[in-house]
């Protein structure tokens, strides 16, 4: 990878302005800019001058969208290709993205006369069918809904995109490590191949961590001719709190501490755009419910809203328009449906509920803040810790989530986020892709599928005795998803068609059956059926009190009125990821340090303090294992979530009860097992270990249940586990005697 950088002088600017064609030069003018930003006019040159593979990384509202389609569309413009087709292929993961980015580029291409067509579920099937009859200008569309034209038109992929001149990839760091990021680099491999030629990539990436592994996202084959172009400085100040809270056991207690981090957000956002992440669907449904009633109780007018996945795209379109036009102060208390780059404009503050799980998500989100210049960027980070008694175990004594909330402020103020795993085999998609593959051209050979996602594509780690044994799997008779043809071609069996045709398949993640909320006539969004309601039962949805009125199940409707009270229900919930190393590391220098950030206050202070005090008590610092009570161990392993698991179902094959925690894990034994540090010593001694002896579930993602044990081992260690560190973390462990509180 390469950065590219023009001179800074004003001279550059200018000489970026006249590569762009008359009708763009046109457009800038009439929005009233003085000049191209930085990060723009470097894009406009490295655009214009070469055919490379590009990387334009910027903060959220930094001009990334312009720095990468104003060139772009200038050369669409002063040299056209013959023979139809798309012009501009544009990858977003949100609809609600792809319909945010079709207004702005329609602005731009307006006067030109160049289509803007965005495409996923929510478009009409008419505007669809004439892009493909007549296709030419921008497609903008959603990774699911490209696989689905693969599958429905896939002897046409050809002829639609012969003259694509570039895929442009937005939120490139979201997809970085993940399943959906895995479809989308499969689908452009399979691109390239229907075309019968290398298409540019461009990426579109906030500013995180070392972008070089974004290079290898972006272009796997040939990283280190991917330019980068990056924003210099330029970041707003940032002011940031942390606030502590302490609870009982009792749901009124828990409920007190609810209110009163209510009271603090109703204080101090009201009056304000902001955006607080509330974590879980359920916790979104509780604090929006709180703040609304606080308005209503003041008599003050609304501005309040929850924002969910489960929420109607009504509603949601409602609270980002608001956000976004300014006129009327909105908080959005949300989960991380904001956290990616739709416009909502500039907001005063972000607010955090619990510790995050990344870094990188802590980043994004606070990227939403101090965007207008002279503007500082604002977090606050509020914290919910046990008060402590004589019952209290040693992960409440240590304050685990409020060292984690610290632990990544601070990484983040040192400019570090998680690397992609590029270890993983991604099984669960490489069935995905074998299905939608053989769908795309009614059958295909085992030799093809291997080249075209193996040798070519994004499964490079999985050998050919792997890819065999998951075309096994497939073509068993009780799975029957594929069957083999005569001549060898492989061919979607009965159980594979019916998947395949079922509109749930295009998306890599679950999609699970829900029902409508419907008030009135008009859908508030919905909820997962495993939900049990009945009429007369009241429930928290969309920030509001409802009473459920009617149950329809066959049509998977449930009416509802409002109501003066109610509880959030259940949602379902995705992985809360997985915590880093680096992360556990930086929370073991705070547990043995005494640096005290400035950003606390009294009560995280003082919790804090506990932490140290405790784990100074505990005498960790020196000895990793120490012996509590009645069989039971603390074991500070100071490893993140993989190596912690590893080593917890090596425990577990064993017979022990292990709970894992932040860096450490609490072990309980009896008297029919082998003392705990004779164990560590087997596992230090390199002596193998059946990790999975007591069968773990290792269906985590969505076409696992298609494959075999030994394949879901295969793919468990090389995701979440790693089996090369058990010696490593033992021989640590057991480096210092046991201590005995």
């Amino acid at each position: 990878m390469t950065n590219w950088s023009a001179s800074n002088s004003e001279g550059a600017m200018v000489s970026a302005f006249e590569k762009l064609a008359r009708p763009i030069q046109k457009w800038v003018r009439s929005k009233g800019w003085r000049e191209l930003r930085q990060v723009q006019a470097d894009a406009v040159h490295a655009i214009s001058d070469s055919e490379a593979d590009i990387i334009v990384s910027a903060s959220t509202a930094g001009g990334k969208t312009e720095a990468a389609f104003l060139p772009l569309i200038s050369k669409v413009i002063d040299e056209p290709w013959d023979g139809g087709g798309f012009d501009i292929l544009y990858l977003g993961p949100l609809k609600a993205l792809i319909t945010d980015q079709a207004m702005r580029l329609e602005d731009i291409c307006r006067e030109v006369e160049l289509p803007v067509i965005p495409w996923h579920g929510d478009i009409s099937s008419s505007i669809k069918s004439k892009a493909v009859k007549a296709p030419r200008g921008i497609l903008l569309i959603t990774p699911e809904s490209l696989e689905a034209l693969f599958i429905r038109r896939g002897m046409q992929i050809p002829r639609l995109f012969k003259n694509t001149r570039a895929v442009v990839i937005d939120e490139l760091h979201s997809v970085l490590d993940s399943e959906r990021g895995v479809q989308m680099r499969s689908l452009l491999t399979r691109l390239e191949i229907s075309v019968g030629r290398q298409i540019r990539r461009i990426g579109l990436s906030a500013t995180l961590g070392n972008m070089k592994l974004a290079s290898t996202y972006l272009r796997p084959g040939n990283p280190e001719q991917v330019k980068l172009i990056e924003t210099e400085g330029g970041e707003a100040e940032l002011l940031l709190q942390l606030r502590g809270y302490k609870t009982g056991e009792k749901d009124s207690e828990r409920q007190a501490v609810t209110e009163e981090i209510a009271a603090h957000l109703f204080k101090h956002l009201r009056g304000s755009d902001n955006l607080v992440f509330a974590g879980a669907r359920q916790s979104v449904e509780i604090y929006a419910d709180r703040l609304r009633q606080r308005c209503e109780n003041e008599r003050l007018p609304q501005e309040f809203y929850a924002h969910h996945a489960s929420l109607s795209r009504e509603h949601r379109d409602f609270v980002e328009k608001r956000l976004k036009d300014g006129q009327l102060p909105t908080t959005a208390v949300c989960t991380s449906t904001l956290e990616l780059g739709i416009d909502i404009g500039d907001v005063a503050c972000v607010a955090q509920i619990g510790a995050p799980f990344s870094v990188a998500s802590l980043r994004q989100r606070l990227g939403r803040s101090g965007r207008r210049e002279g503007q500082p960027a604002i977090l606050r980070q509020y914290i919910v810790e046990a008060q402590l008694d004589s019952r209290s175990g040693f992960a409440d004594k240590l304050r685990l989530g409020l060292v984690r909330a610290i632990a990544m402020i601070e990484l983040l103020l040192e400019g570090w986020c998680e690397p992609p795993n590029k270890a993983a085999l991604h099984l669960s998609t490489l069935v995905h892709q074998i299905l939608s593959l053989i769908a795309e051209r009614g059958g295909a050979k085992a030799n093809r599928l291997y080249r075209v996602l193996c040798q070519e594509g994004p499964f490079r780690l999985v050998s050919v005795e792997i890819f065999q044994d998951v075309l096994r799997a497939l073509g068993d008779p009780e799975t029957g998803l594929i069957e083999q043809a005569g001549d060898g071609l492989l061919l979607l069996g009965p159980t594979g068609e019916r998947l395949v045709e079922h509109y749930g398949f295009y998306a890599v993640f679950e999609t699970p059956e829900e029902f409508r909320l419907i008030h009135a006539g008009r859908e508030l969004g919905t909820l997962p059926v495993d939900n049990i309601l009945a009429p007369g039962m009241l429930l928290i949805f969309s920030g509001r009190r409802w009473v459920v009125e009617e149950v329809h199940d066959l049509e998977k409707v449930i009416l509802v009125v409002p109501a003066s009270a109610g509880t959030p229900p259940a949602f379902s919930g995705g992985d809360p990821g997985l915590i880093h190393d680096v992360v556990i590391k930086k929370m073991f220098d705070l547990l043995e340090g005494s640096y005290e950030p400035t950003y606390l206050d009294q009560t995280s202070r003082s919790m804090l303090a506990e932490a140290r005090n405790h784990f100074e008590r505990l005498g960790m610092a020196t000895t990793p294992v120490v012996y509590e009570q009645d069989g039971t161990y603390a074991v500070a392993t100071r490893c993140g979530t993989v190596k912690n698991a590893t080593l917890a179902l090596a425990l577990g094959a064993y017979g022990y009860r292990v709970t894992r925690y932040d860096g450490f894990l609490t072990v309980e034994s009896s008297d029919s097992q082998p003392p705990l540090l004779e164990t560590l010593n087997e596992f230090a001694s390199g002596k193998p270990v059946d990790l999975f002896r007591r069968s773990p579930n290792l269906v985590f993602d969505k076409f696992h249940r298609f494959l075999t044990p030994e394949l879901l081992r295969h793919d468990a260690r090389s995701k979440r586990l790693d089996t090369n560190s058990l010696e490593e973390t033992t021989l640590r462990l057991i480096g210092n005697s046991f201590v005995q509180t």
